[in-house]
């Protein structure tokens, strides 16, 4: 890797989720992006690093890198991939940007031994008040879209992802929440505190084995 991709900041809930993955681990990371994370991971933690990302300037950046990464979609592109055929598979704030977050799910744990999923909370108290005061739906400080040509469909509140997760039988092993200033609290299920003072969600999660 070349000291520019080893210099690169890793984004809070990526420093996070490298912190979870075993070394050594199969990872698949879905909506990679510029292979911030894979990158990283291939180099301090020797992964097998593979990648799916939407972008073709995404896939190009990944390329460029040398990781194995190909253009795909969340939704439709990984119904092929055999059961098991990863130690981690990562969806880092793309759920809410995907049609069908349970199908998308259930498969995140189908081809893979362990999940892990992050995504903005908008079930945060500044959103809430945001919507309150000013009466119109929050983007989010860094984002360069209007509530009508957001890539996000499907928001979601911590509550909203552990009642999706009991529904499908998906097995919540880690559940942790970050605030602006990245400080880490642990997620109890059904935690309202965690879902009112989280900026971001991070989950791993498990299929119920029978």
């Amino acid at each position: 890797m070349t000291e520019e991709l080893t210099d690169k900041p890793l984004r809070s809930d990526l420093k996070i989720i490298s912190d979870l993955i075993s070394p050594g681990s199969r990872v698949l990371d879905i909506g990679c992006g510029d292979g911030t994370l894979l990158a990283h991971l291939a180099e301090n933690k020797n992964i097998d690093a593979r990648g799916i990302e939407l972008s073709q300037e995404g896939v190009n950046a990944c390329v460029a890198k040398g990781l194995s990464v190909i253009q795909g979609n969340a939704d439709t592109d990984l119904a092929d991939y055999p059961s098991n055929a990863f130690d981690y598979v990562v969806l880092g704030q793309t759920l809410q940007a995907t049609r069908s977050p349970k199908d998308v799910l259930t498969t995140l744990v189908r081809i893979g031994q362990h999940a892990i999923v992050s995504f903005v909370n908008v079930g945060h108290w500044r959103t809430r008040l945001s919507l309150i005061l000013h009466g119109r739906v929050p983007v989010p400080d860094a984002s360069h879209y209007s509530w009508y040509d957001s890539p996000d469909i499907h928001l979601c509140t911590v509550l909203d992802f552990v009642d999706l997760c009991e529904e499908l039988g998906l097995k919540i092993d880690i559940g942790l929440s970050i605030d602006r200033n990245t400080k880490i609290q642990p997620i109890r299920t059904r935690s309202h505190t965690a879902n009112l003072k989280g900026d971001q969600a991070i989950f791993q999660l498990t299929r119920e084995r029978s």
